[in-house]
Formats: structure tokens, sequence, C-alpha cells
């Protein structure tokens, strides 16, 4: 078995196949019951042309095994051997690949004996995240893997299979789990999370692990993804780090397909169920900063609007609160953007932009301006109503507006907006407010 390079085996000895119809005949079985001699000698003439391409140190026990029951035409124990081998194979992969990087990644302990306890399904799975297969090779083997369930020793069979269904299978065992260019080259995975964890990010060194991880499979995206997000909320790593997470998912956001989505979801609210806090909230500040708010709840995106909106009203109440303004402003007005404001904050939105935009006895934060009139542009026709409301008697500016500059910044406000979106039922009070600037 060591030297394929001619394309041989050794010829089936003359007295194998007659040995194996006297055999069945002497049992008194039909000769059908195993492969013909027809099919055996196809299948051993094939083999040679699989098995050049198996590293010498892989053509083992199993091997020989596989070669032994292909002469004898017992083609399904021939493929419970080969397909044993690979998954032997792919488990030593994991084994190089390293158990605690694998425990880290699936963020749960991962030892030999969890290795050893994985089905072959789980097992392939697993491969295909860590790029130790690609998905061609997944497709394939999760094929190989029925038919091992279904037409093999292993278990009792539906049927049987012939010498070019099991050449086709050996193909691909050997092509997909044995053989050296079974591990497809994609992200290092160790050399990512070395990456990741050292020093910042150069914009060169950026732009490469954002490209590999683009043309990397999806199942390996997704892991890695979620990784980083798991980077970002663990108050243990270093802000570097945690900032080179933010920037990888920040740059492929916009291919995040749905279980990536889904995926990241799941781990935020693990977090939740958990009761760990500050992973928690570094979570909602990912998907804030990531532009992905609107994936949450209503109740989780009430909790983000509503700290905004509150450390927004501090600096404008605040000492210095031209100066101290903008930057509260400009993140209020970023997560505005994210999507539609939770219905039970939006009274508050309402009330604290417009609060800002009118200013105080001393003037207006002009840094912060454009802000604000962004925020009052794309007021939802709720939120219009609100704002209406909230300028007649008895509404939460009517003191406020009892000054000229104060009114007249109140109705400059309501020309920001399309009248269009104005609900017909302020649209009398709108009118009403719009007269009064004119005179």
């Amino acid at each position: 078995m060591n030297d394929l390079t001619t394309n041989t085996l050794p010829a089936l000895p003359s007295s194998i196949l007659p040995a194996i119809n006297d055999l069945l005949s002497h049992l008194n079985i039909p000769r059908d019951v195993l492969a013909s001699d027809e099919e055996i000698c196809y299948a051993w003439k094939d083999l040679p042309r699989e098995l050049k391409h198996l590293p010498i140190e892989i053509r083992g026990e199993l091997i020989a095994r596989m070669c032994v029951a292909v002469s004898a035409g017992l083609f399904d124990a021939a493929v419970n051997y080969i397909w044993n081998a690979a998954i032997l194979h792919l488990r030593d992969k994991l084994r190089n690949f390293g158990l605690p990087i694998v425990a880290s990644l699936q963020q749960k302990v991962f030892e030999e004996k969890h290795l050893l306890e994985l089905q072959d399904s789980q097992l392939l799975d697993l491969c295909l995240k860590l790029n130790l297969i690609n998905e061609d090779g997944y497709f394939f083997l999760d094929q190989c893997r029925d038919i091992r369930n279904n037409f093999s020793a292993a278990h009792p069979t539906l049927g049987t299979i012939n010498d070019r269904e099991f050449v086709v299978f050996l193909n691909r065992c050997t092509k997909y789990a044995l053989s050296d260019a079974s591990s497809p080259r994609g992200v290092d995975i160790s050399a990512f999370i070395t990456a990741l964890k050292s020093q910042r990010f150069s914009i060169p060194q950026l732009e490469i692990w954002v490209e590999r991880l683009k043309n990397t499979h999806d199942a390996q995206r997704l892991l890695l993804i979620g990784m980083s997000h798991g980077l970002y909320c663990d108050p243990a790593v270093s802000e570097p780090a945690r900032l080179n997470a933010l920037d990888i998912c920040t740059n492929l956001k916009d291919s995040f397909v749905t279980t990536i989505k889904s995926d990241l979801i799941n781990r935020h609210s693990n977090y939740l169920a958990a009761g760990d806090e500050k992973r928690h909230t570094a979570s909602q500040q990912f998907f804030e900063k990531l532009g992905l708010l609107n994936l949450l709840n209503e109740s989780e995106k009430h909790t983000v609007f509503s700290r905004a909106i509150e450390k927004l009203r501090n600096a404008h109440l605040g000492l210095n609160n031209f100066y101290n303004e903008p930057p509260f402003a400009e993140r209020l007005c970023d997560l505005s953007q994210q999507g539609e404001i939770p219905e039970t904050i939006q009274e508050e939105y309402v009330y604290v932009t417009l609060q800002c935009y009118i200013g105080n006895a001393y003037g207006i934060s002009w840094e912060a301006e454009p802000y604000y009139e962004k925020m009052i542009k794309d007021y939802s026709p709720r939120e219009i109503a609100i704002m209406i409301k909230s300028g007649l008697a008895g509404g939460y500016l009517e003191r406020k507006l009892s000054n000229s500059n104060s009114k007249e910044r109140f109705l400059e406000a309501l020309s920001l907006f399309d009248k269009s979106s104005i609900p017909s039922s302020v649209q009398g009070e709108y009118e009403t407010m719009i007269k009064s600037k004119k005179h």
C-alpha cells in the first residue's frame, strides 16, 4: 500500500472469486447477495486511483480492511471502514487545530471526551465552521454520512450499492476528509484571534482581515462575527481589541445575512438571561454602533433611547450646555436613523429635542442645531402630533412659549417637516399656529 504511483494493486488471486462462489453455493445462498465478480474486479481496478492521494500515514488498518472487503464483494463493509477512517481523521484535524481554541470559539468547555461524544453530523458541522472542510466537502460528506447510515454494514441496510456507487463514496471521503487538499485555505482562526487582541489595527491590516472574512464561507463568517461580538462585550478584553472587533463587524455589516443577525440577537439575549449586566450593556452599544438597533425588541430600544435622551437633557440643563450638547445631540440623531422610535419613548423624545432646539434665554447650541433640525424633519406623524399638542394651552411647552423668542423658534420648527405628514387630527391647530407666525 506504500507505493501506488503505478496506479495498480496486486492482482486478485485466482482463488478468491471461485472461493466466494463455492462458499455461497455450499451454504445454498444465492450468488447475488454479494457483489458480482465483474463488480469486484471493476472496484478493485479503481481503488489505486482513489487511494494514491492519501498520505502514507493515513494508510492504516481501516484502509487495509476496506481493500479486503472490496476483494470479497462486501461493499457495505468497505463503506463502513472508509467512513470510519474519515471520521477519525477529522477528529485528528480538530485536535491539531486545538481543543482549547474550539472551546473558546464555542464559549463552552470542549475537551477530548466532548470530541469523542460528537455525532458524525455534529462533527461535520463543527469542521465546516472551523474551515477544516469547505462547503462542497460538507455537502458531499453529509451525503456520505447518510449513505453510510442506510447502506453500510454499520446498520441494517435499506438496500445495496454497486461498484460505481462505492467508488464515488470512496472518492468523496478521500478528497474531502482524508487527503491533504481537504483543508481549504480560509481564515486562520487562531491568527485572527491573536490579531484582534494585539495592538490597534492599521487601515491596511483591517482591510486584509475584512477581505479574508468576506472570502470565507458563510458558516465560518458566522462564527468569526459571533466571536468578534463576544470579544467586544467581554469586560476583561482590552479596549484596542474591542475596537478591532467593532471595526471588523462595521465593515461587514452590510453583508450580514439572516443567520448572522439571528446569531447576534441570540447572543445578546443570552447575556440578559444570564443576568450579565456588563456584557448586556456592551452588547446594546455594539448594536447601536453598527446601526442595527432595530434588531432589538421594543423594550431594549426603549432603554437605549431613554438613556440617550436623558444624557442630552442633562447636557442641555447643565453648565456650558452650548459646548456640551453637540456630541449627545449627534448620538441621539444617529439612533433616530436606525428605525422607528419606540412609541413608549416618543413623547419624551419630542419634548427634549424641541426644548433643545428652542434653546434657553441665552440662545441655542449652534453646533448641535443641525442634529435637532434633522430629528424634527424626520418626525413621524405621531411625533408631529405630539409636537403640535405640546404648544397648545395646557401643553408641555405652553409656559416656555410665552417668551417671544421661544415661540418664534417653535414656529420655525413647525416649518421643518413636510405638511403632508401632519395628521388630520391636529391639522386645524397647525394652521392656527402658522397663521399666528404670519401676523
